[in-house]
């Protein structure tokens, strides 16, 4: 692999990959990123999500997880599984009763009978009433922040692969690797301390900084996924040490709608080392590349030796979610522009749904920044 640390890269051709036919293999020079990935993600099959006030199949499924690989074949990545299995910083980062809650929860939840074959609490807690009860519902009420993040069986499972995925990531890369894929699924960027949201349960972006953070890097977070990373900006908002930027659709009419506004710069020793960058629904890539440029100088003006990027690839105008219209030219050129921050990057997968596009989407942005 070519090395950020003392040398130049050697940039080639942009859209080699985009115009390689499926069957073809990228060269050895172009595949300059290692992908992770943990056969158990598959575990956790969701069913339903609530939209339009009605059940409908869930978005976040195990099907994502070929599509993905099926872009690390177009762009010749090489995939491997994970070594190691130390929760710890699992531990560390999240807390300790949702943390049961993840592992044990369900399957409370079908011992008593007449229960459904997913966990899902009809009633949260608010601004006016925040205690965490005793029973089994209204704990779920408290630790799932929304209705999209159901408990099944082979969640917890899933999860804790797909955190230890971004963690041996980012171990890699505290290694040695310059550049280290992880396919993680289910997401992470919407799971706060003692919440799980938006398809998210255990945080994988902030846990692979958090690691970078112990080993002594300055650490920056950019996630480019359509949605704000609203865990993330929790976990870091009163700290200092790691520098949080999220470019995403404007959350006044897109989910998380309660954070991710500009104004959110943090707090205390964190002040200023938060920064939104809300785009209006239907955003084009030259819009998305725009924001993802200022992004990139904040991380060259705080001097990160260290980024973690959360990729979601749901901005994509072939998303299901149809929030954002960025081509794949503009993945890949997102891709190329992030490259020349020259710094060791770990890369977590986040959003971006299936679609008969997915793979080349992702395929297009891996050899943008893989130049």
């Amino acid at each position: 692999m070519r090395s950020f640390r003392g040398s130049a890269m050697r940039w080639t051709d942009p859209w080699t990959l985009t115009w390689r036919a499926a069957g073809d293999s990228a060269s050895s020079e172009e595949a300059a990123v290692l992908a992770i990935y943990d056969e158990r993600q598959s575990l956790h099959r969701p069913l339903t999500r609530i939209a339009g006030g009605v059940l409908q199949p869930n978005l976040e499924v195990p099907e994502r997880i070929e599509k993905l690989r099926e872009g690390l074949a177009l762009a010749g990545v090489s995939i491997v599984a994970p070594a190691g299995d130390d929760t710890a910083l699992i531990h560390g980062l999240h807390d300790g009763g949702y943390l049961d809650f993840l592992e044990n929860g369900f399957a409370a939840w079908r011992a008593i009978p007449g229960n459904g074959p997913e966990l899902r609490s009809s009633i949260h807690p608010n601004i006016y009433m925040n205690r965490r009860p005793d029973d089994l519902l209204g704990r779920a009420g408290f630790y799932q922040a929304d209705a999209g993040c159901v408990l099944v069986e082979g969640t917890w499972e899933a999860a804790k692969a797909s955190a230890l995925t971004a963690l041996d990531a980012s171990r890699r890369v505290l290694d040695g690797e310059d550049m280290v894929y992880a396919l993680c699924r289910p997401p992470g960027h919407h799971a706060y301390r003692d919440k799980a949201g938006g398809f998210c349960y255990l945080n994988n972006s902030a846990l692979a900084a958090e690691q970078a953070v112990v080993a002594g890097r300055r650490v920056a977070i950019l996630d480019i996924d359509v949605h704000h990373g609203n865990g993330t900006q929790t976990m870091f908002y009163d700290r200092g040490d790691v520098l949080t930027l999220s470019v995403h659709g404007d959350p006044a009419y897109l989910y998380p709608y309660y954070a991710g506004y500009a104004d959110e710069a943090g707090g205390g020793a964190g002040a200023g080392k938060n920064r939104n960058f809300p785009l209006p629904l239907g955003s084009d890539g030259a819009a998305y590349l725009v924001a993802v440029r200022t992004a990139c100088e904040d991380v060259r003006r705080f001097g990160a030796d260290f980024l973690v990027l959360a990729l979601g690839l749901d901005a994509s105008v072939n998303d299901p979610f149809a929030c954002m219209r960025v081509d794949d030219g503009h993945f890949n050129r997102i891709g190329q522009h992030i490259a020349k921050l020259r710094i060791p990057t770990v890369i977590v997968q986040e959003g971006g749904y299936v679609s008969p596009f997915l793979a080349a989407t992702l395929a297009a942005f891996i050899s943008g920044i893989s130049q």
